[in-house]
């Protein structure tokens, strides 16, 4: 029996993202080899070496990119470093999955896309939502079953209970202080940084479903330490959506959606991430007068986005992850809602320039 090929991946940043995600997917991809690992903090390469064991281990990304034998980089670290990291990435020869929002402006995104066309190399953004089970059993049979879409409703709401969930299921992280971090405070501007943390994941979830969005008309409320964006969005098909983000509800975790279309209609409820549960699907069919519920049994949505870019670029499979095109649209839809909320009115993505 032929021993299956594995990808050789280096992962670039040891911080939170990284030992709560992306080094154990590593460890469980069944197609995947944590070849190498790379961060400035050397007392975190040390430590996460010890528990991962890798060929490899580096403090300078140069390095690591020069290195013939890794062949795809997972860059797990600050939003403001994911395009100039990816870009470094590509030049040098190697595949990339990049954490989502794939960066800060249009432009900078533009920008790596052009690059990622011209070397012919694979990038994929890290929603990694798409690899939820349910998820992907919803999208599955919207296009294959569902017929024409009505009307798409989605909801992304952290709670303010999420961290004492993610304090008991997320391993223990270790800190360092020779982190690299970006210039300034981003997280400061809490507006922002919602919208760029987990509006990434809404705006992906709904594009994942419903297809491209044309326009968005977006209402923002500041209340109580709470941070609420009530969003019409128009489709390029000329379906109508509803997106609701909050940060915090003062309640469980609280994410889903709701599709209606013309032979059927999808309901759905998302766990926080953490536990690494499919999302409770529930999927009507006018064909044969139905309810069906998918299990989702295996659901470590990091190791599934690992395991499907890896089989994209060992066997050439159906990309089944964010691609760069993905990454671009969810960035111009994030600045088309922020600038709707700036002027009180419709806008065209085609219209939007800039960041969040």
């Amino acid at each position: 029996m032929a021993t299956q090929k594995k990808l050789k991946v280096g992962v670039l940043g040891c911080g939170v993202i990284s030992q709560a995600a992306h080094l154990e997917a590593c460890a469980r991809a069944n197609n995947v080899e944590l070849y190498a690992i790379c961060d400035v903090a050397q007392d975190l390469v040390g430590r996460m070496s010890s528990k991962y064991n890798p060929n490899r281990a580096y403090y300078h990304y140069d390095l690591m990119l020069a290195d013939p034998n890794v062949e795809a980089v997972v860059i797990g670290i600050a939003d403001q470093f994911h395009v100039p990291m990816a870009k470094k990435a590509l030049l040098a020869g190697k595949h990339v999955l990049v954490e989502k929002p794939l960066g800060n402006t249009i432009e900078e995104c533009e920008e790596l896309e052009e690059i990622v066309r011209s070397t012919n190399l694979i990038l994929q953004v890290g929603n990694m939502k798409r690899f939820d089970p349910g998820i992907a059993y919803a999208r599955n049979f919207i296009q294959e079953e569902m017929g024409e879409m009505l009307a798409l409703k989605a909801w992304y709401c952290d709670s303010t209970y999420r961290y004492i969930v993610t304090d008991n299921v997320m391993p223990i992280i270790v800190t360092s202080e020779a982190v690299k971090k970006p210039d300034g405070n981003p997280k400061l501007d809490k507006q922002r940084y919602y919208m760029m943390t987990h509006g990434s994941h809404l705006v992906d979830t709904a594009r994942f479903l419903g297809g491209e969005i044309e326009s968005v008309h977006a209402w923002h409320t500041q209340r109580f330490g709470a941070y609420n964006w009530l969003c019409t969005i128009e489709y390029v098909n000329g379906t109508v959506g509803q997106l609701d983000l909050t940060v915090a509800v003062r309640m469980d975790w609280h994410e889903g959606f709701q599709v209606y279309g013309e032979h059927g209609s999808v309901i759905a409820k998302t766990y926080n991430p953490w536990l690494f549960k499919a999302s409770d699907v529930e999927v009507f069919s006018a064909k044969d007068g139905l309810y069906r519920k998918p299990l989702g049994a295996d659901a470590h949505f990091y190791k599934l986005q690992l395991e499907g870019f890896a089989d994209t670029i060992l066997n050439g499979a159906q990309m089944l992850g964010a691609t760069i095109h993905d990454g671009v649209q969810n960035m111009r839809t994030m600045v088309a809602i922020a600038r709707s909320v700036e002027i009180g009115g419709k806008v065209q993505l085609s219209d939007v320039s800039g960041a969040v």
